[in-house]
């Protein structure tokens, strides 16, 4: 079946957990669309899991549009968001329909997200009021690692946790269809869960959020530079990676790869008319 902001929002009211996971490549999305994973969120992640960087703050809307669309392109019941990179809304509100129309027309998604709770609702409000469907970030946003001093668990003081629900509320207002949670603590997840009537994806913010996301390379053993605590391994691909590349270059060095049958034939006759010349 067809995921759409009205199945998840309905989700949400019967008490039917969603599941999400990030993925930035056509063959990918297709496993996940085989698995009937509810939603795909093609994140500004892929700056760490497949460009390479320390942090999210250098990918482009390009990027974006690159890797969301093959991502589309591999799913046709998976609900897709695309990630708006850092930048390409925190300008103005004028930037953030500007870019947050273009990922959706160039790639063929769903949703967008941004991070942010009060300071972005007017980015928000706008983004919806042009009919694109949008998911809000708060907790820990990885945009603003700089401002937070790192990758640090938000909420756990009174006041910071007053903040992150008040921007739950803001940002709920202003018409995002549900919103991601990171790294907050899980009490205070499972109230804003139980406050507020769009569905919350935890990551890192325990079991009482709507859903649940995590870095698809994470959760597979693909991405080892550093795990979060928050991350559960379902299965080691990275090991399995290794061993099977170590098992071609093995074979290749000792000539038992191609073997004949994996070959193409020509007649005899050919080759050694060929030879003569």
């Amino acid at each position: 079946m067809k995921n759409t902001v009205a199945s998840l929002l309905k989700m949400k009211e019967t008490g039917e957990k969603i599941s999400m996971l990030t993925c930035y490549d056509y063959s990918t999305a297709k496993l996940m669309e085989s698995a009937e994973i509810n939603m795909i969120l093609v994140g500004d992640s892929l700056g760490n899991t497949m460009l390479g960087y320390p942090d999210t703050l250098a990918v482009t809307v390009d990027d974006m549009i690159h890797h969301g669309a093959a991502v589309c392109r591999g799913t046709e019941n998976t609900f897709v968001v695309v990630d708006m990179p850092f930048m390409s809304y925190q300008p103005s509100v004028y930037d953030a329909v500007v870019n947050a129309g273009r990922i959706m027309k160039e790639t063929g998604c769903n949703a967008v997200k941004l991070e942010g709770g009060a300071a972005v609702k007017e980015h928000i409000r706008a983004i919806v009021d042009a009919g694109i469907p949008v998911v809000a970030h708060i907790g820990m946003t990885p945009q603003s690692v700089n401002a937070f001093g790192g990758f640090k668990v938000q909420g756990k003081t009174e006041e910071a946790a007053a903040k992150i629900l008040q921007d739950a509320y803001d940002i709920q207002e202003a018409g995002a269809f549900a919103v991601v949670l990171e790294c907050v603590p899980s009490k205070l997840a499972a109230l804003i869960s139980e406050k507020l009537m769009i569905p919350t994806i935890g990551i890192g913010a325990g079991d009482g959020c709507d859903g649940q996301v995590l870095v698809w390379q994470d959760m597979m053993g693909v991405f080892s530079d550093y795990v979060p605590k928050f991350v559960k391994r379902y299965a080691d691909l990275g090991e399995i990676m290794v061993n099977g590349f170590k098992a071609y270059d093995g074979e290749v060095k000792s000539g038992a790869f191609p073997d004949e049958a994996r070959g193409f034939k020509i007649d005899d006759e050919i080759i050694a008319k060929l030879a003569d010349k």
